[in-house]
């Protein structure tokens, strides 16, 4: 499995993130988070599940696969950083990433636009396991998501371990509106400064 990485290699952390369900791991939107972050003085692994880089190689879109059937690929990412990590990625990959979080030791859990029902179907919620998740979590989501949107998550009975920083007026991908007076730029900034001090506070977990 390759790895991505980027920012400083003697970081006592690094910070594991996988794709979201559509776009690889060097999307303009991976690469600016990452660069985004790197700015920050975060360490940044990317990787990418067997379907997207099959993608990548074949130049077709196959089926995307549960969640639950690509969690080993996520730990083989993990045990290919060789150190300390916080897992995380967008949305699928930020999915995924809680889901491994507990047993495999990481230190923390990012999430970037947490797919936590599909859109319209508020009935089919992704919460159950995050409700017993050990490791420490951070959700940064778009306050319209429609996988999840500010007049709803607040209800979801997370536990306090788990940490929501709310995009103004962001969608799915942190966008906001233009009638918001708000940018895109400054919603993905406002995220890495979240994000990294995340990762700050969750760097002496790791050691």
């Amino acid at each position: 499995m390759d790895l991505l990485l980027d920012g400083p290699d003697d970081a006592d952390v690094t910070l594991l993130l996988a794709h979201g369900a559509g776009a690889a791991m060097d999307s303009p939107w991976m690469n600016s988070v990452a660069g985004l972050l790197v700015e920050r003085g975060v360490r940044v692994a990317r990787f990418e599940f067997a379907y997207m880089a099959q993608r990548r190689t074949t130049g077709k879109r196959g089926g995307q696969p549960r969640a639950e059937a690509v969690l080993e690929e996520y730990r083989t990412a993990v045990t290919g950083v060789g150190g300390p990590v916080v897992v995380g990625g967008k949305s699928f990959g930020g999915r995924v990433a809680s889901m491994i979080a507990d047993d495999a030791g990481a230190a923390g859990v990012v999430a970037l636009g947490y797919p936590f029902h599909p859109p319209k179907r508020p009935d089919r919620l992704r919460t159950d396991h995050l409700l017993t998740l050990r490791t420490p979590m951070l959700i940064v989501q778009g306050e319209r998501d429609p996988f999840g949107a500010v007049a709803d998550v607040p209800g979801y009975g997370l536990p306090d371990s788990i940490e929501v920083h709310w995009a103004l007026d962001g969608d799915h991908s942190l966008k906001p509106r233009r009638a918001s007076g708000r940018t895109e730029v400054d919603n993905l900034a406002d995220a890495a400064d979240s994000i990294a001090a995340f990762v700050a506070v969750a760097t002496p977990r790791a050691r």
